[in-house]
This record gives C-alpha cells, structure tokens and sequence, in this order.
C-alpha cells in the first residue's frame, strides 16, 4: 500500500474551521468581566467569520470579477481578524501564548487567499492573452 499524503483542508472547510475556533474564543472572553475584551472579542469574531463567508459567496460568483471582489473582502477580513487578536495580546486581554496559533492560522489563511486571488488574475490575464490571440 503507498503511504499518501494527507490533502490539506480546501479553504473554504479551513475557514469554517477558524469561525468555530473564533466562536470559542468569544465564549471564552464573554465569561470574563473585562469589558475592553467583551468588545475586541465580538469585533474579532465578526470578522472572523466574515472570512468563511465570503469565501463561500465567492462559490457562487456571477464572474471571475465577482468571484476576486468576495476573496478580496475574505482577504481584508482575514487582515482584520489579526488586528484583533494582535491587540487583545498587546492590552493584556489574553495571553500571547493562548492566541498564537489562531495568530498563526490567520496569517496562513491570509496567505493561501493571498494565492487565490493572485492565481485567478493570472488566469483572468492568460485568457484575455489568449482571446487577444485568437482574434488576430
């Protein structure tokens, strides 16, 4: 039998998985008294969910154009979400040890939507070569 390597979650299962990871960490902070981390949390977790479902509008974009418009908020709102959790580690909120690997996961969904949208305009640019191509 050959040993397979394992395929990497696709973005859109991945950002679902960050959402229900920013939900407990909302939860979390919620239980709390600090009212500065009441309101960061519920800024993080509205971004923090936000990428996920852009992603999946993205899904049923109505043109590459649409499709790159939606990975684009995804990736302002992936952007967003670190800010946050930067700032509830700077103010003491929550533990730089507790945030980092959600830090670390944010600034690869950062990267991998990064790549999509890079990937798609040099699609987008290679089929209107072509076209170009085409009509000469």
């Amino acid at each position: 039998m050959k040993d397979e390597k394992k395929k990497p979650p696709d973005i859109r299962e991945r950002a679902f998985r960050y959402a229900l990871r920013s939900i407990k960490l909302y939860k979390s902070i919620q239980e709390g008294k600090d009212s500065a981390g009441w309101i960061l949390s519920r800024q993080y977790l509205r971004s923090a969910t936000s990428i996920g479902a852009n992603i999946e509008e993205a899904q049923s974009g109505e043109s590459r154009a649409d499709f790159l418009h939606k990975y684009g908020i995804a990736q302002k709102e992936a952007k967003e979400s670190l800010y946050w959790l930067r700032l509830m580690v700077a103010s003491g909120i929550v533990p730089r040890a507790r945030l980092e690997p959600l830090m670390r996961e944010t600034d690869e969904l950062i990267a991998v939507i990064t790549a999509i949208i890079v990937n798609t305009k040099k699609a987008i640019r290679g089929a209107q070569r072509d076209a170009k191509t085409e009509q000469q």
